[in-house]
C-alpha cells in the first residue's frame, strides 16, 4: 500500500486497531447481533419487515456468463428481503425479462416495476421488488420520467395481515441517482423530498431506498484527493464558480435530510460499512454512496452486508435495514 493509501485507511478506519478478524465472521456476529435486536426490540403485534437495495454492476453480467448473477440471488436469497430495490439490472429486459422472473422466483418475490434508464443505451434498468406472502401491492407508478438519469419507482404497500384496511399503507420509493455530478443528483433529490413529511393523498410513512450515487454525514473528506483520479473529481466534488473543485458534494442527500427524511444510522448510533471503495485500484476511497432513508418507521437494524462473497458479486455491497410495521395514521395530509 502507497504512502498515501495507508494515509487514508488510518484516517478513515481510526488508528488504534484491534487484531483483525475474518470478514466473514464479522459478518456472522453483526447477523447474530441484529437478529437479537429484531426479537427483543420488535412489539408483540408488530409485523418485521426487512428491505435491502443493492447495485449489481452491469446486472451481475460479464461477458455473457451470469456467474455473478447467481451469487448475487444467492446472497439475496440469504438477506430474505421482504422488500428490494435493485439498481444496474442491465440486460434484464432481454428474452423476455427471463432473468427478473429468474430473481422473482429465486427469492419467492414478485415486481413492483422495472423502468429503464432515461440516459444511455438502453440497456440499464432500476427494479423494485417486494415479497407477496408479506406484502400486498395497492398501487404503483413511476415518476420523473424527463428528469432522472435512471429512474424512480413508487410503490404504495399494505402488509397482508392488514387486508382491506389501510392505516398500514407506507410507500416505497426505488432510485438510482446520477453518477455524473452534483447538480443532477440535487435536482433528482427535489423529487424525493416531497414525500419527507405530509404530503396529500399518501401515506404517513415511507422508505426510500437505492444507490444515490452521494456520501452521508458519515462520510469525511478523504486527507487526500489524489487518490481519486482528477477526471472523477467532478463525480464527487463541488465545484466553485470559476471551476476549482470544492468539498465533498453531499447536497443531495442533505436535502432529503433537512426535507425530514431520517438516516437510520441517526437511531442505530452506530456507522455502517461503507459500500464502495473495494473494487477498482483508481477509486480506492470507502464511501457509503447506497441508502435506505425512513420517515416516521422505526429502526431496529441498519448494515451494509459486507461479506467477500457479496465483494466478489458486485462493486458495491447490498445494505439492510430492519423495522417492522404496527397500526398508524393511513394519509400524511387530508386529500384536497
Amino acid at each position: 500500500m502507497s504512502p498515501a493509501r495507508s494515509l487514508l485507511a488510518r484516517f478513515l478506519l481510526g488508528r488504534a486497531r484491534p487484531a483483525p478478524v475474518p470478514m466473514a465472521r464479522l459478518a456472522d456476529a453483526e447477523e447474530r447481533r441484529f437478529t437479537d435486536l429484531r426479537s427483543t426490540a420488535m412489539p408483540v403485534t408488530a409485523q418485521p419487515l426487512r428491505a435491502v437495495t443493492w447495485n449489481l454492476r452491469c446486472g451481475g453480467i460479464d461477458d455473457g456468463s451470469e456467474r455473478r448473477l447467481r451469487a448475487q440471488g444467492r446472497i439475496l436469497a440469504g438477506l430474505r428481503p421482504d422488500l428490494l430495490a435493485l439498481q444496474e439490472c442491465t440486460h434484464w429486459d432481454e428474452q423476455e425479462e427471463r432473468r427478473l422472473l429468474w430473481m422473482c422466483r429465486n427469492l419467492g418475490m414478485e415486481a413492483v416495476h422495472m423502468a429503464r434508464s432515461r440516459v444511455g443505451d438502453g440497456r440499464n434498468h432500476t427494479t423494485l421488488l417486494y415479497r407477496p406472502s408479506a406484502l400486498r401491492l395497492v398501487g404503483r407508478r413511476t415518476l420523473g420520467d424527463q428528469v432522472f438519469h435512471h429512474a424512480l419507482i413508487r410503490a404504495r404497500l399494505r402488509p397482508v395481515a392488514a387486508g382491506e384496511a389501510d392505516h398500514s399503507d407506507f410507500l416505497a420509493l426505488a432510485t438510482h441517482l446520477a453518477h455524473t455530478d452534483g447538480e443532477t443528483r440535487l435536482r433528482e433529490a427535489r423529487w424525493l423530498t416531497d414525500y419527507a413529511g405530509a404530503f396529500p393523498g399518501t401515506p404517513g410513512r415511507a422508505l426510500l431506498l437505492g444507490d444515490l450515487n452521494c456520501s452521508g454525514v458519515y462520510d469525511t473528506d478523504p486527507p487526500d484527493w489524489s487518490l481519486v483520479p482528477h477526471n472523477l473529481h467532478s463525480r464527487y466534488r463541488r465545484v466553485t464558480a470559476d471551476g476549482r473543485f470544492g468539498a465533498m458534494d453531499r447536497r443531495a442527500v442533505r436535502v432529503l435530510l433537512a426535507s425530514g427524511w431520517t438516516d437510520p444510522q441517526t437511531f442505530t448510533r452506530h456507522p455502517r460499512t461503507p459500500t464502495v471503495g473495494y473494487a477498482y485500484a483508481n477509486e480506492p476511497v470507502p464511501l457509503r454512496l447506497d441508502h435506505i432513508l425512513v420517515r416516521d418507521l422505526p429502526v431496529t437494524a441498519y448494515r451494509t452486508h459486507d461479506t467477500p462473497e457479496a465483494r466478489a458479486a458486485s462493486d458495491h455491497l447490498p445494505v439492510v435495514l430492519d423495522t417492522h410495521l404496527t397500526a398508524g395514521s393511513c394519509e400524511g395530509s387530508p386529500t384536497s
